[in-house]
């Protein structure tokens, strides 16, 4: 059975992106058919997994209905693929505005799409608009990165808050996968006291896994890698190992 799972915060700089990307990449890695969905119109994950423009068509999906099959394209990653975005993507907010049903019609594409993967990873834009509760609708489960920052932690309310609305309005199948503390800078008592918080608050919904701070996480999307290539031996490497040892831990549970 495919795992379909939104990653998803409001707040940029959280690390979705970067989690999307490099969980793709380290699921790959352990023989996992793993398909990206980029919800986002700055597409950071389609450039960043070598596609350079990923034109209109994932627009077209919203607004007329376009079959997702042939949208599907190779990435750099080993057992990755992905439907690219491009900045057309910003027209569907507008485009879906008055729409009756607007809010299924990446459900309605997606249950459509047949293909060999376990895993399909929505990377969401960082905003709670329409592509963001298409997201909430089409997935299974829920992924949230969280900057350990305090101000990360007000912003994890409201979107537990908004998935709950969704879960309880049009999606009863929803559920919280995880939540992980990205940007995790140990040496700093603040990053301490907030990763405390959030294993106090949320208890086994915090993954065991942390994303540390890593110069070499930054650096890598500019190579067009996902730093299990880039770096290998790094800790971003290590902790997105980690992260997807945890993520199929869960396919037992």
């Amino acid at each position: 059975m495919t795992r379909l799972i939104a990653i998803i915060n409001q707040k940029g700089g959280s690390g979705k992106t970067t989690t999307t990307v490099n969980l793709a990449a380290a699921l790959g890695k352990q023989d996992r058919r793993v398909l990206v969905v980029d919800l986002d119109p700055q597409a950071s994950a389609s450039s960043w997994l070598g596609i350079k423009d990923g034109g209109r068509a994932l627009l077209n999906v919203f607004t007329d209905g376009l079959a997702m099959s042939g949208l599907v394209q190779p990435t750099t990653a080993e057992g990755v693929e992905v439907i690219p975005s491009s900045s057309w993507l910003i027209g569907a907010e507008k485009a879906l505005a008055n729409e009756v049903g607007a809010e299924s019609a990446l459900h309605r594409g997606l249950a459509a799409l047949e293909g060999p993967w376990q895993y399909i990873l929505l990377d969401c834009p960082p905003t709670l608009g329409i592509l963001a509760t298409n997201a909430l609708v089409a997935a299974k489960e829920v992924l949230v990165p969280v900057e350990c920052h305090v101000l990360g932690l007000g912003g994890l309310a409201r979107l537990l808050q908004a998935v709950e609305v969704v879960k309880e309005r049009l999606n009863p199948k929803l559920k919280l996968a995880g939540i992980l503390a990205c940007r995790v800078d140990m040496r700093t008592r603040h990053a301490q006291e907030v990763l405390e918080e959030l294993r106090n608050r949320f208890g086994p919904l915090v993954y065991e896994a942390i994303i540390r701070e890593n110069v070499r996480l930054a650096e890598c999307p500019s190579f067009g890698q996902p730093i299990n290539r880039y770096d290998p031996f790094c800790y971003g490497a290590a902790d997105y190992r980690k992260l997807a040892a945890d993520v199929m831990k869960q396919e037992s549970q």
